[in-house]
């Protein structure tokens, strides 16, 4: 056994033992001396759930008696907000009307953005108890969602001013990330903090403690798209993203299925267009990338072709597919493009991506995908499972018709299957009804649509330099990254102009002071 294995094995019993030990000593410490202050689901959700001991945990260095007072006290908040109770009915209907606080896009690192807009909260004890609940009630929906995947906090102080400020507000939310909800926060940014509010945020500093101190990222529309993309920022931000938030229903943007495999695909090509009509209906197979993958055609009845045939038919329409270079290393699967699928403009003619799922177990994975987005793509497959070492391709294209939004997602998700589990559509589908969510592995996709390089007049085949795809492409995104660096230097050079002309009128204010001074003394 190699030493990274040994490591890793001593690890993982250590963590085993350290949450027996919180949980032993919790129910013999806290929950006989003080069941009647706890939910009793929630006693029972951290008997079962090891990823909920395991993150207050992490959140306290492995300190058993630190973790045991967070709990208490986190156990006892839930209790008194019936946290596990809480709905929309529980919110007062103006609250969520009004758009102060909503779940909406992502960060750039896929962190859900937790948005609250201080411009709508105005200080009134009268309401703070509904609005304390509606922050718990977005933690706890994406809580039970996304099981401990982290949060980026937007604080968009834009047009705020004093009645604005509140202090208790602001420190309710900073205990929902310290106590509440451990490990949920990726960083909090600050867009447009106005002066007049500096010594609060200073006060604020000392709730969050040294170590979040360094999640506060102070942002203006200069320099928050370090953060955020363009298309998750409003136009008040610099942003493109046409979200206008509006209630009801609820802002939730969740990944939806089923995805359509068999559903009407618009005639890209004619003859790719009767190949995927002709596959509707039949389940994909996948093999290892070492004996190449295929993915098997349903045949024309009446003109049946071989096996060979359709393998190599398969084979040479998938070399039209640009195998993606990144990879994101999950526990399960091995998923590339580790972040971004790359779809072509029109005029680039690469219509369709291709995600490559790798089974690094040793057991069955199921796997599905959803998109927030199902009536634009067709998707094969969409629903199957994956054998120990082997590797399947997935074919993502959009509907004819239909263009590629930045906003659209992609979501994969994968878990393991017993080995004597069968892996046809039934039993895929009562797999994922029985499968724990602490089970499932998640990784998302953001959509990317690469504009063509390509000059009106001409070609690159036409001259000397043709370029790789690749480098076509890394051509693209560095005049992207040129356009934006020329706009900030116009905004910082536009400042400074603004702040040259300041000074020389200041500066003609202070001679005309002093000519007239000057008169009014000697005259």
């Amino acid at each position: 056994m190699s030493t990274t294995a040994t490591i890793a094995e001593y690890q993982a019993q250590n963590k085993a033992r350290l949450i027996s030990e919180v949980r032993r000593r919790f129910e013999a410490e806290y929950v006989t001396d003080k069941s009647d202050k706890y939910d009793s689901r929630d006693v029972e959700r951290l008997q079962q759930d090891d990823n909920w001991v395991e993150s207050y945990l992490a959140w306290r260095h492995n300190v058993i008696d630190e973790t045991l007072k967070m709990l208490d006290e986190s156990f006892q908040w839930r209790k008194e907000m019936a946290v596990n109770d809480l709905t929309e009915a529980s919110i007062p209907r103006w609250l969520l009307e009004i758009g102060g606080i909503y779940l909406h896009g992502y960060d750039k690192e896929g962190n859900k953005l937790f948005w609250i807009r201080v411009k709508y909260h105005i200080k009134d004890h009268k309401t703070m108890l509904d609005k304390k609940k509606l922050i718990a009630f977005w933690l706890e929906r994406y809580a039970k969602r996304e099981n401990g995947k982290p949060v980026t906090v937007m604080f968009d102080l834009s047009e705020t001013g004093l009645n604005n400020i509140d202090m208790d507000f602001v420190r309710f939310i900073i205990n929902c990330f310290k106590v509440y909800y451990p490990k949920y926060l990726s960083k909090i940014v600050i867009f447009d903090m106005p002066w007049i509010m500096n010594a609060a945020f200073k006060i604020v500093k000392t709730w969050l403690g040294p170590e979040a101190v360094s999640l506060l990222k102070f942002t203006s529309k200069n320099d928050i798209q370090d953060y955020v993309s363009v298309e998750y920022l409003p136009p008040h931000m610099g942003g493109t993203d046409p979200f206008k938030y509006s209630y009801p229903p609820l802002v939730d943007d969740d990944f939806q299925t089923p995805l359509c495999e068999n559903g009407p695909i618009a005639s890209e090509d004619e003859a790719s267009s009767k190949e995927d009509i002709e596959s509707d209906g039949k389940d994909t197979e996948t093999i290892s990338n070492e004996e190449q993958t295929t993915l098997p055609k349903k045949g024309n009845i009446m003109e049946p072709t071989s096996k060979a045939d359709e393998n190599e038919k398969i084979d040479s329409k998938m070399k039209t597919f640009k195998k993606p270079l990144s990879v994101f290393k999950g526990p399960l699967l091995h998923i590339s493009p580790a972040e971004e699928l790359y779809f072509g403009s029109t005029d680039s003619g690469e219509k369709k991506a291709l995600i490559v799922l790798t089974n690094v177990t040793k057991n069955i994975v199921a796997f599905k995908v959803r998109t927030t987005a199902p009536e634009k793509y067709r998707v094969k497959p969409s629903n199957s499972s994956c054998d120990p070492g082997a590797s399947v391709d997935i074919v993502v294209s959009p509907h004819g018709g239909l263009t590629v939004s930045a906003q659209d997602r992609f979501l994969v998700m994968a878990a393991e299957m017993e080995q004597t589990s069968g892996t046809g559509p039934a039993e895929l589908t009562q797999f994922w009804k029985e499968v724990p969510r602490n089970k499932v592995m998640e990784h998302r996709l953001r959509c990317h649509i690469v504009e063509s390089c390509k000059p009106s007049s001409l070609t690159w085949k036409d001259h000397a330099f043709n370029m790789s795809d690749k480098t076509s492409e890394d051509l693209c995104h560095q005049l992207s990254r040129l356009v934006a660096s020329t706009r900030k230097l116009e905004d910082q050079v536009e400042r400074c102009i603004w702040f040259q002309q300041l000074l020389l009128a200041l500066t003609m204010l202070s001679l005309t002071f002093m000519v007239s001074l000057f008169y009014l003394l000697y005259s």
